[in-house]
Protein backbone atom coordinates (compact mmCIF):
# COMPACT_ATOMS: atom_id res chain seq x y z
CA UNK A 1 0.00 0.00 0.00
CA UNK A 2 1.60 2.98 -1.12
CA UNK A 3 1.05 5.84 1.75
CA UNK A 4 2.41 9.10 0.60
CA UNK A 5 2.74 10.98 -2.66
CA UNK A 6 6.44 10.68 -2.72
CA UNK A 7 6.23 6.65 -2.40
CA UNK A 8 3.90 7.10 -5.42
CA UNK A 9 6.42 9.16 -7.43
CA UNK A 10 9.24 6.42 -6.64
CA UNK A 11 7.19 3.71 -7.51
CA UNK A 12 6.32 5.54 -10.81
CA UNK A 13 9.56 6.59 -11.55
CA UNK A 14 10.73 2.91 -11.03
CA UNK A 15 8.01 1.18 -13.13
CA UNK A 16 8.73 3.70 -15.99
CA UNK A 17 12.32 2.88 -16.47
CA UNK A 18 11.40 -0.49 -15.66
CA UNK A 19 9.12 -1.05 -18.89
CA UNK A 20 10.62 -1.53 -22.45
CA UNK A 21 7.68 0.24 -24.32
CA UNK A 22 8.17 4.27 -24.14
CA UNK A 23 4.34 4.09 -24.82
CA UNK A 24 3.50 1.45 -21.96
CA UNK A 25 4.98 3.71 -19.34
CA UNK A 26 3.08 6.19 -20.12
CA UNK A 27 -0.38 4.46 -20.21
CA UNK A 28 1.19 2.85 -16.72
CA UNK A 29 1.39 6.78 -15.46
CA UNK A 30 -2.32 7.27 -16.84
CA UNK A 31 -3.59 3.83 -15.29
CA UNK A 32 -2.39 4.83 -11.64
CA UNK A 33 -3.03 8.00 -11.39
CA UNK A 34 -6.67 6.85 -11.77
CA UNK A 35 -6.29 4.37 -9.33
CA UNK A 36 -5.33 6.52 -6.31
CA UNK A 37 -6.23 9.89 -5.69
CA UNK A 38 -4.62 12.77 -7.16
CA UNK A 39 -7.06 15.26 -6.37
CA UNK A 40 -4.69 16.41 -2.97
CA UNK A 41 -1.12 16.42 -2.72
CA UNK A 42 -0.33 13.90 -5.38
CA UNK A 43 -1.62 15.89 -8.36
CA UNK A 44 0.28 18.60 -6.78
CA UNK A 45 3.40 17.73 -6.54
CA UNK A 46 6.22 19.51 -8.74
CA UNK A 47 8.27 15.91 -8.94
CA UNK A 48 5.56 13.97 -9.90
CA UNK A 49 4.62 16.55 -12.75
CA UNK A 50 8.53 16.86 -14.36
CA UNK A 51 8.58 13.38 -14.80
CA UNK A 52 5.34 13.24 -16.80
CA UNK A 53 6.91 16.10 -18.94
CA UNK A 54 10.03 14.55 -19.61
CA UNK A 55 8.51 11.53 -20.55
CA UNK A 56 5.25 13.25 -23.14
CA UNK A 57 8.76 14.62 -24.29
CA UNK A 58 10.58 11.08 -24.61
CA UNK A 59 7.11 10.34 -26.64
CA UNK A 60 7.24 13.24 -29.40
CA UNK A 61 10.59 12.65 -29.60
CA UNK A 62 9.98 8.65 -30.44
CA UNK A 63 7.03 10.41 -33.15
CA UNK A 64 9.69 12.27 -34.87
CA UNK A 65 12.45 9.76 -35.01
CA UNK A 66 9.77 7.19 -36.49
CA UNK A 67 9.14 9.74 -39.51
CA UNK A 68 12.84 10.15 -40.25
CA UNK A 69 13.16 8.91 -43.93
CA UNK A 70 16.73 7.72 -43.97
CA UNK A 71 17.92 8.77 -47.43
CA UNK A 72 20.59 11.18 -48.45
CA UNK A 73 19.45 14.29 -50.37
CA UNK A 74 18.65 14.41 -54.43
CA UNK A 75 21.60 14.40 -56.24
CA UNK A 76 24.00 13.45 -53.35
CA UNK A 77 25.63 9.70 -52.24
CA UNK A 78 27.12 7.99 -49.47
CA UNK A 79 30.22 5.54 -50.76
CA UNK A 80 30.82 2.19 -48.80
CA UNK A 81 34.72 1.08 -48.48
CA UNK A 82 34.94 -0.47 -51.85
CA UNK A 83 33.57 2.38 -53.54
CA UNK A 84 36.35 4.66 -51.92
CA UNK A 85 38.73 2.82 -52.57
CA UNK A 86 38.46 2.38 -56.06
CA UNK A 87 37.66 6.30 -55.63
CA UNK A 88 41.04 6.94 -53.51
CA UNK A 89 42.74 4.84 -56.57
CA UNK A 90 41.63 7.45 -58.75
CA UNK A 91 42.72 10.81 -57.27
CA UNK A 92 45.73 9.16 -56.89
CA UNK A 93 46.23 8.77 -60.74
CA UNK A 94 45.27 11.90 -61.33
CA UNK A 95 46.73 13.96 -58.21
CA UNK A 96 50.17 11.72 -59.71
CA UNK A 97 49.89 13.37 -63.22
CA UNK A 98 49.09 16.31 -61.97
CA UNK A 99 52.21 17.03 -60.08
CA UNK A 100 54.15 15.08 -63.15
CA UNK A 101 53.56 18.19 -64.76
CA UNK A 102 54.72 20.67 -62.60
CA UNK A 103 51.52 21.80 -60.54
CA UNK A 104 51.45 23.17 -56.98
CA UNK A 105 48.13 22.34 -55.06
CA UNK A 106 45.72 25.19 -53.47
CA UNK A 107 42.45 25.05 -51.33
CA UNK A 108 39.95 27.72 -51.55
CA UNK A 109 36.61 27.71 -49.20
CA UNK A 110 33.35 25.99 -50.14
CA UNK A 111 31.00 28.77 -51.13
CA UNK A 112 32.13 32.05 -52.08
CA UNK A 113 30.96 35.41 -52.30
CA UNK A 114 28.02 35.26 -54.67
CA UNK A 115 28.59 38.86 -56.56
CA UNK A 116 32.38 36.39 -57.13
CA UNK A 117 30.36 33.54 -58.99
CA UNK A 118 27.21 35.53 -60.65
CA UNK A 119 27.07 36.32 -63.81
CA UNK A 120 30.24 34.31 -64.87
CA UNK A 121 28.45 30.80 -66.38
CA UNK A 122 26.14 32.01 -68.42
CA UNK A 123 22.45 30.31 -68.81
CA UNK A 124 24.31 27.46 -66.35
CA UNK A 125 24.05 30.44 -63.58
CA UNK A 126 20.72 29.36 -62.29
CA UNK A 127 22.00 26.55 -60.92
CA UNK A 128 24.48 27.93 -58.38
CA UNK A 129 23.40 27.41 -54.73
CA UNK A 130 22.75 30.47 -52.90
CA UNK A 131 22.59 30.05 -49.26
CA UNK A 132 20.55 32.02 -46.23
CA UNK A 133 22.51 35.66 -45.08
CA UNK A 134 23.59 34.63 -41.72
CA UNK A 135 26.47 36.94 -40.94
CA UNK A 136 26.24 39.93 -43.37
CA UNK A 137 27.68 38.38 -46.36
CA UNK A 138 25.59 36.61 -49.31
CA UNK A 139 27.14 33.82 -50.02
CA UNK A 140 26.99 31.39 -52.43
CA UNK A 141 28.46 27.71 -53.07
CA UNK A 142 30.99 27.13 -55.36
CA UNK A 143 29.67 25.97 -58.79
CA UNK A 144 33.41 25.26 -60.38
CA UNK A 145 37.10 25.55 -58.82
CA UNK A 146 37.84 27.82 -62.23
CA UNK A 147 36.29 31.22 -60.75
CA UNK A 148 37.64 30.69 -57.32
CA UNK A 149 40.94 30.25 -58.76
CA UNK A 150 40.35 33.38 -60.77
CA UNK A 151 39.43 35.54 -57.91
CA UNK A 152 42.61 33.85 -55.89
CA UNK A 153 45.11 35.19 -58.75
CA UNK A 154 43.60 38.22 -58.56
CA UNK A 155 43.33 38.46 -54.66
CA UNK A 156 46.72 37.30 -54.10
CA UNK A 157 48.33 39.46 -56.82
CA UNK A 158 50.26 36.39 -58.47
CA UNK A 159 51.30 36.72 -61.99
CA UNK A 160 52.16 33.53 -62.99
CA UNK A 161 51.11 29.25 -61.22
CA UNK A 162 50.86 26.38 -62.10
CA UNK A 163 47.89 24.92 -59.70
CA UNK A 164 45.89 21.86 -59.58
CA UNK A 165 42.63 21.85 -57.06
CA UNK A 166 40.68 18.63 -55.96
CA UNK A 167 37.70 19.27 -54.22
CA UNK A 168 33.57 19.03 -54.11
CA UNK A 169 31.43 21.64 -56.19
CA UNK A 170 27.47 21.87 -56.17
CA UNK A 171 24.76 22.68 -58.99
CA UNK A 172 21.36 22.65 -59.03
CA UNK A 173 21.02 20.19 -62.13
CA UNK A 174 19.11 17.17 -62.67
CA UNK A 175 20.78 14.50 -61.63
CA UNK A 176 20.93 11.19 -62.94
CA UNK A 177 23.44 8.82 -60.88
CA UNK A 178 23.94 5.87 -63.27
CA UNK A 179 25.21 8.58 -65.91
CA UNK A 180 27.51 10.63 -63.17
CA UNK A 181 25.53 13.22 -62.59
CA UNK A 182 25.20 14.76 -59.34
CA UNK A 183 24.60 17.93 -57.43
CA UNK A 184 27.32 17.47 -55.34
CA UNK A 185 30.41 15.95 -56.93
CA UNK A 186 34.43 16.54 -57.23
CA UNK A 187 36.32 18.49 -59.78
CA UNK A 188 39.63 17.92 -60.35
CA UNK A 189 41.81 20.86 -62.01
CA UNK A 190 44.43 21.84 -63.23
CA UNK A 191 45.47 24.89 -64.47
CA UNK A 192 47.92 26.99 -66.21
CA UNK A 193 48.16 31.73 -65.01
CA UNK A 194 50.31 33.48 -66.99
CA UNK A 195 51.20 32.16 -70.24
CA UNK A 196 49.65 32.99 -73.03
CA UNK A 197 50.86 29.55 -74.77
CA UNK A 198 49.70 27.43 -77.74
CA UNK A 199 52.57 25.01 -75.95
CA UNK A 200 50.32 25.24 -72.44
CA UNK A 201 47.01 24.59 -74.16
CA UNK A 202 48.73 21.92 -75.55
CA UNK A 203 49.98 20.43 -72.59
CA UNK A 204 46.17 20.10 -70.92
CA UNK A 205 44.95 18.06 -73.56
CA UNK A 206 47.90 15.51 -73.38
CA UNK A 207 47.58 15.58 -69.54
CA UNK A 208 43.86 14.72 -70.27
CA UNK A 209 45.13 11.66 -72.25
CA UNK A 210 47.38 10.24 -69.58
CA UNK A 211 44.81 10.20 -67.36
CA UNK A 212 42.24 8.55 -69.62
CA UNK A 213 44.78 6.43 -70.53
CA UNK A 214 46.13 5.56 -66.90
CA UNK A 215 42.47 4.75 -65.54
CA UNK A 216 42.21 2.56 -68.10
CA UNK A 217 38.69 3.73 -69.02
CA UNK A 218 38.46 2.16 -72.66
CA UNK A 219 38.64 3.81 -75.51
CA UNK A 220 37.95 8.02 -76.00
CA UNK A 221 38.45 10.66 -78.24
CA UNK A 222 39.16 14.06 -77.43
CA UNK A 223 37.04 17.09 -79.29
CA UNK A 224 39.00 20.30 -79.37
CA UNK A 225 37.64 23.46 -80.76
CA UNK A 226 38.08 27.24 -80.32
CA UNK A 227 35.88 30.29 -79.41
CA UNK A 228 37.21 32.27 -81.67
CA UNK A 229 36.54 29.72 -84.47
CA UNK A 230 33.10 29.83 -83.16
CA UNK A 231 32.91 33.80 -82.84
CA UNK A 232 34.14 34.21 -86.95
CA UNK A 233 31.80 31.18 -87.77
CA UNK A 234 29.04 32.97 -86.21
CA UNK A 235 29.53 36.33 -87.84
CA UNK A 236 29.77 34.59 -91.42
CA UNK A 237 26.73 33.04 -90.99
CA UNK A 238 24.86 36.53 -90.00
CA UNK A 239 24.52 36.01 -86.49
CA UNK A 240 24.11 39.23 -84.68
CA UNK A 241 26.92 39.73 -81.80
CA UNK A 242 24.52 40.32 -79.22
CA UNK A 243 23.43 36.62 -79.92
CA UNK A 244 26.50 34.76 -79.90
CA UNK A 245 26.68 33.90 -76.72
CA UNK A 246 22.80 32.82 -76.52
CA UNK A 247 23.75 30.64 -79.87
CA UNK A 248 26.76 28.72 -78.60
CA UNK A 249 24.81 27.29 -75.25
CA UNK A 250 22.61 25.88 -77.98
CA UNK A 251 25.10 24.68 -79.83
CA UNK A 252 26.45 23.09 -77.12
CA UNK A 253 23.31 20.96 -76.67
CA UNK A 254 24.22 19.13 -79.75
CA UNK A 255 26.16 16.21 -77.81
CA UNK A 256 22.36 15.47 -76.12
CA UNK A 257 19.92 16.69 -78.45
CA UNK A 258 19.43 16.02 -82.47
CA UNK A 259 20.52 19.20 -85.05
CA UNK A 260 17.11 19.68 -85.66
CA UNK A 261 16.16 20.17 -81.76
CA UNK A 262 18.47 22.41 -81.14
CA UNK A 263 17.74 24.32 -84.60
CA UNK A 264 14.35 24.63 -83.45
CA UNK A 265 15.67 26.44 -80.17
CA UNK A 266 17.72 28.73 -81.86
CA UNK A 267 14.94 29.93 -83.99
CA UNK A 268 12.14 29.37 -81.48
CA UNK A 269 13.63 30.43 -78.19
CA UNK A 270 16.45 32.49 -79.48
CA UNK A 271 14.94 34.38 -82.08
CA UNK A 272 17.05 33.46 -85.09
CA UNK A 273 16.86 33.69 -88.66
CA UNK A 274 15.94 30.60 -90.36
CA UNK A 275 18.80 31.03 -92.97
CA UNK A 276 21.23 32.04 -90.43
CA UNK A 277 20.19 28.73 -88.05
CA UNK A 278 20.74 26.63 -91.24
CA UNK A 279 24.48 27.97 -92.32
CA UNK A 280 25.04 27.20 -89.00
CA UNK A 281 24.08 23.77 -89.02
CA UNK A 282 26.73 23.42 -92.25
CA UNK A 283 29.54 24.21 -89.80
CA UNK A 284 28.79 22.40 -86.83
CA UNK A 285 28.97 19.42 -89.44
CA UNK A 286 32.52 19.51 -89.96
CA UNK A 287 35.36 17.56 -88.08
CA UNK A 288 38.50 16.71 -88.99
CA UNK A 289 41.99 17.48 -88.31
CA UNK A 290 44.95 19.10 -90.09
CA UNK A 291 42.70 18.83 -93.29
CA UNK A 292 40.03 20.92 -91.36
CA UNK A 293 42.63 23.81 -91.10
CA UNK A 294 42.80 23.80 -94.68
CA UNK A 295 39.16 24.03 -95.08
CA UNK A 296 38.93 26.76 -92.47
CA UNK A 297 41.75 29.29 -94.10
CA UNK A 298 40.72 28.61 -97.65
CA UNK A 299 36.96 30.14 -95.73
CA UNK A 300 39.43 33.25 -94.17
CA UNK A 301 41.04 33.87 -97.56
CA UNK A 302 37.03 34.13 -98.92
CA UNK A 303 35.73 35.92 -96.31
CA UNK A 304 38.87 38.16 -94.41
CA UNK A 305 37.13 37.49 -91.60
CA UNK A 306 40.06 38.25 -88.71
CA UNK A 307 38.51 36.59 -85.67
CA UNK A 308 38.15 33.50 -87.76
CA UNK A 309 41.72 33.59 -89.05
CA UNK A 310 42.88 34.20 -85.28
CA UNK A 311 41.38 31.36 -84.04
CA UNK A 312 42.34 28.61 -87.00
CA UNK A 313 45.63 29.93 -86.36
CA UNK A 314 45.71 29.04 -83.09
CA UNK A 315 44.53 25.67 -83.71
CA UNK A 316 46.75 24.85 -86.24
CA UNK A 317 49.44 25.37 -84.01
CA UNK A 318 47.49 23.38 -81.23
CA UNK A 319 47.62 20.15 -83.73
CA UNK A 320 51.24 20.67 -84.80
CA UNK A 321 52.30 20.56 -80.72
CA UNK A 322 49.54 17.90 -80.06
CA UNK A 323 51.49 15.91 -82.93
CA UNK A 324 54.52 16.09 -80.70
CA UNK A 325 52.94 15.32 -77.15
CA UNK A 326 52.20 12.57 -79.23
CA UNK A 327 48.30 12.58 -78.40
CA UNK A 328 47.28 13.41 -82.32
CA UNK A 329 45.65 10.16 -82.62
CA UNK A 330 43.10 11.30 -79.82
CA UNK A 331 42.26 14.55 -80.90
CA UNK A 332 39.16 15.82 -83.35
CA UNK A 333 38.41 19.27 -84.15
CA UNK A 334 35.15 19.37 -84.15
CA UNK A 335 32.95 22.44 -85.08
CA UNK A 336 30.07 21.46 -82.86
CA UNK A 337 31.83 21.74 -79.36
CA UNK A 338 31.13 24.95 -78.18
CA UNK A 339 31.23 24.38 -73.76
CA UNK A 340 28.51 26.79 -72.27
CA UNK A 341 30.87 28.55 -69.87
CA UNK A 342 31.25 32.23 -70.82
CA UNK A 343 34.24 32.67 -70.10
CA UNK A 344 36.38 30.69 -72.46
CA UNK A 345 38.48 33.01 -74.49
CA UNK A 346 40.54 30.48 -76.56
CA UNK A 347 40.95 26.77 -77.09
CA UNK A 348 38.40 24.27 -75.77
CA UNK A 349 37.93 21.18 -75.24
CA UNK A 350 36.25 17.34 -74.16
CA UNK A 351 36.58 14.08 -73.54
CA UNK A 352 34.33 11.55 -74.62
CA UNK A 353 34.32 7.86 -74.09
CA UNK A 354 33.96 5.97 -77.99
CA UNK A 355 32.29 3.21 -76.47
CA UNK A 356 30.26 4.86 -73.86
CA UNK A 357 27.43 2.33 -72.93
CA UNK A 358 26.40 4.52 -69.81
CA UNK A 359 25.57 7.30 -71.36
CA UNK A 360 27.92 9.45 -69.21
CA UNK A 361 28.64 12.14 -71.42
CA UNK A 362 31.97 13.84 -71.21
CA UNK A 363 34.52 12.83 -68.84
CA UNK A 364 36.85 15.57 -69.02
CA UNK A 365 36.28 19.66 -70.72
CA UNK A 366 38.14 22.78 -70.43
CA UNK A 367 39.66 25.44 -72.09
CA UNK A 368 41.77 28.95 -72.14
CA UNK A 369 40.02 31.48 -70.57
CA UNK A 370 42.28 35.17 -70.73
CA UNK A 371 39.77 37.60 -69.45
CA UNK A 372 38.15 35.89 -65.86
CA UNK A 373 41.07 37.33 -64.02
CA UNK A 374 40.79 41.01 -64.68
CA UNK A 375 37.26 40.87 -63.72
CA UNK A 376 38.63 40.40 -60.08
CA UNK A 377 41.55 42.73 -60.29
CA UNK A 378 41.58 45.76 -58.72
CA UNK A 379 43.06 47.13 -61.69
CA UNK A 380 41.47 45.18 -64.40
CA UNK A 381 44.91 43.31 -65.23
CA UNK A 382 44.31 40.67 -67.13
CA UNK A 383 46.34 36.86 -66.68
CA UNK A 384 45.96 35.18 -69.31
CA UNK A 385 44.93 31.45 -68.03
CA UNK A 386 44.44 27.72 -69.25
CA UNK A 387 42.95 24.22 -67.70
CA UNK A 388 41.18 21.34 -67.39
CA UNK A 389 38.65 19.58 -65.34
CA UNK A 390 38.56 15.60 -64.90
CA UNK A 391 35.13 14.33 -64.52
CA UNK A 392 35.78 12.37 -61.49
CA UNK A 393 32.46 10.96 -60.64
CA UNK A 394 31.66 10.10 -64.45
CA UNK A 395 34.83 8.15 -64.50
CA UNK A 396 33.90 6.17 -60.86
CA UNK A 397 30.53 5.34 -62.50
CA UNK A 398 31.90 3.57 -64.89
CA UNK A 399 34.79 1.99 -63.44
CA UNK A 400 32.76 0.88 -60.34
CA UNK A 401 30.71 -2.27 -62.02
CA UNK A 402 34.00 -3.32 -63.17
CA UNK A 403 36.45 -3.26 -60.26
CA UNK A 404 33.68 -4.20 -57.37
CA UNK A 405 34.45 -7.77 -57.20
CA UNK A 406 38.04 -7.52 -57.03
CA UNK A 407 38.25 -4.68 -54.67
CA UNK A 408 40.23 -4.86 -51.42
CA UNK A 409 39.31 -1.98 -48.72
CA UNK A 410 42.13 -2.20 -46.42
CA UNK A 411 46.12 -1.62 -46.78
CA UNK A 412 46.95 -4.75 -43.84
CA UNK A 413 49.67 -6.89 -44.76
CA UNK A 414 49.53 -8.80 -42.39
CA UNK A 415 46.93 -10.57 -39.49
CA UNK A 416 48.52 -11.64 -36.24
CA UNK A 417 46.80 -14.83 -35.15
CA UNK A 418 47.38 -16.66 -31.78
CA UNK A 419 46.51 -20.86 -32.30
CA UNK A 420 46.05 -20.85 -28.63
CA UNK A 421 44.35 -18.98 -25.49
CA UNK A 422 46.15 -16.57 -23.46
CA UNK A 423 48.00 -15.01 -26.02
CA UNK A 424 46.46 -11.76 -26.86
CA UNK A 425 49.72 -9.65 -25.31
CA UNK A 426 52.07 -11.13 -27.55
CA UNK A 427 49.52 -10.53 -30.16
CA UNK A 428 49.94 -7.10 -29.70
CA UNK A 429 53.60 -6.93 -28.51
CA UNK A 430 53.94 -8.31 -32.29
CA UNK A 431 51.43 -5.53 -34.29
CA UNK A 432 53.44 -3.29 -32.42
CA UNK A 433 56.78 -4.54 -33.94
CA UNK A 434 55.43 -4.63 -37.37
CA UNK A 435 53.36 -0.81 -36.91
CA UNK A 436 56.84 0.75 -35.89
CA UNK A 437 58.56 -0.94 -39.41
CA UNK A 438 56.07 0.97 -41.00
CA UNK A 439 53.81 -2.10 -42.06
CA UNK A 440 49.85 -2.51 -42.00
CA UNK A 441 49.09 -4.93 -39.64
CA UNK A 442 45.57 -6.27 -37.71
CA UNK A 443 45.04 -8.45 -34.80
CA UNK A 444 41.53 -9.58 -33.32
CA UNK A 445 40.32 -7.90 -30.43
CA UNK A 446 38.91 -10.74 -28.92
CA UNK A 447 40.95 -12.44 -25.90
CA UNK A 448 40.76 -15.52 -27.18
CA UNK A 449 40.03 -15.82 -30.85
CA UNK A 450 39.66 -19.14 -32.84
CA UNK A 451 42.51 -19.52 -35.19
CA UNK A 452 39.70 -20.72 -37.99
CA UNK A 453 37.71 -17.28 -37.69
CA UNK A 454 40.99 -15.24 -37.79
CA UNK A 455 42.09 -16.88 -40.91
CA UNK A 456 38.90 -16.85 -42.54
CA UNK A 457 39.15 -12.89 -41.98
CA UNK A 458 42.33 -12.68 -43.81
CA UNK A 459 40.69 -14.60 -46.55
CA UNK A 460 37.73 -12.57 -46.85
CA UNK A 461 39.95 -9.34 -46.25
CA UNK A 462 42.35 -10.26 -48.71
CA UNK A 463 44.75 -9.63 -46.51
CA UNK A 464 48.29 -11.41 -48.18
CA UNK A 465 49.98 -12.58 -44.81
CA UNK A 466 49.10 -14.22 -41.66
CA UNK A 467 51.67 -14.30 -38.66
CA UNK A 468 50.50 -17.56 -36.58
CA UNK A 469 51.95 -17.79 -33.01
CA UNK A 470 51.29 -20.39 -30.07
CA UNK A 471 52.77 -22.13 -26.82
CA UNK A 472 55.72 -23.90 -28.86
CA UNK A 473 56.57 -20.90 -31.31
CA UNK A 474 57.18 -18.66 -28.24
CA UNK A 475 59.22 -21.36 -26.48
CA UNK A 476 61.34 -21.30 -29.58
CA UNK A 477 61.12 -17.61 -30.75
CA UNK A 478 59.98 -17.73 -33.66
CA UNK A 479 56.84 -16.67 -35.61
CA UNK A 480 54.62 -18.95 -38.81
CA UNK A 481 54.16 -17.06 -41.43
CA UNK A 482 51.55 -18.08 -44.04
CA UNK A 483 50.62 -17.02 -47.33
CA UNK A 484 46.83 -16.48 -47.57
CA UNK A 485 46.56 -16.75 -50.94
CA UNK A 486 48.70 -19.94 -51.66
CA UNK A 487 48.25 -21.21 -48.18
CA UNK A 488 51.96 -21.82 -47.81
CA UNK A 489 54.16 -22.10 -44.40
CA UNK A 490 57.34 -20.85 -43.36
CA UNK A 491 58.68 -20.17 -40.06
CA UNK A 492 61.51 -17.43 -39.33
CA UNK A 493 63.19 -16.04 -36.20
CA UNK A 494 60.94 -13.68 -34.49
CA UNK A 495 64.30 -11.18 -34.80
CA UNK A 496 63.96 -11.32 -38.68
CA UNK A 497 60.27 -11.31 -38.61
CA UNK A 498 60.40 -7.63 -40.04
CA UNK A 499 62.66 -8.16 -42.60
CA UNK A 500 60.91 -11.56 -44.05
CA UNK A 501 57.67 -10.09 -44.47
CA UNK A 502 58.98 -7.33 -46.40
CA UNK A 503 60.65 -9.28 -49.20
CA UNK A 504 57.53 -11.19 -49.28
CA UNK A 505 55.45 -8.26 -49.78
CA UNK A 506 58.41 -6.93 -52.75
CA UNK A 507 57.51 -10.41 -54.21
CA UNK A 508 53.61 -10.28 -54.22
CA UNK A 509 53.72 -6.82 -55.70
CA UNK A 510 55.89 -7.39 -58.55
CA UNK A 511 53.86 -10.75 -59.13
Amino acid sequence: MLSTGQDKLYFLHYKCHSSANMFSKLRFIARSCNAVSLASTFTRDAKLTTLESELLKLKLDNKVAQKYVLKTPKGTRDFSPKQMTIRKGLFQTIERCFERHGAENISTPLFELKEILTGKYGEDSKLIYDLSDQGGEICSLRYDLTVPFARYLAMNKIQKMKRYHIAPVYRRDNPSITRGRYREFYQCDYDVAGYESRIADAECIRIVAEILSAVNIGSFIIKVNNRKVLSGMFDICGVPSDKFATISSAVDKLDKMSWEDVRKEMIDEKGLDENIADKIGEFVKLRGGSELVDHLENIVKETGNETLKNGVSEMKQIIEYCQEYNVLDKLSFDLSLARGLTYYTGVIFEAVLTDDKVGVGSVAGGGRYDNLVGMFHPKGKQIPCVGVSIGIERLFSILESKAMESVRTTATDVFVASAQKGLSKHRISLCSTLWDAGLGAETAYAENPKLLNQIQYCETNAIPFVIIIGENELQQGIVKIKDTTSREEIEVKRENMVETITKMLEQKRIE
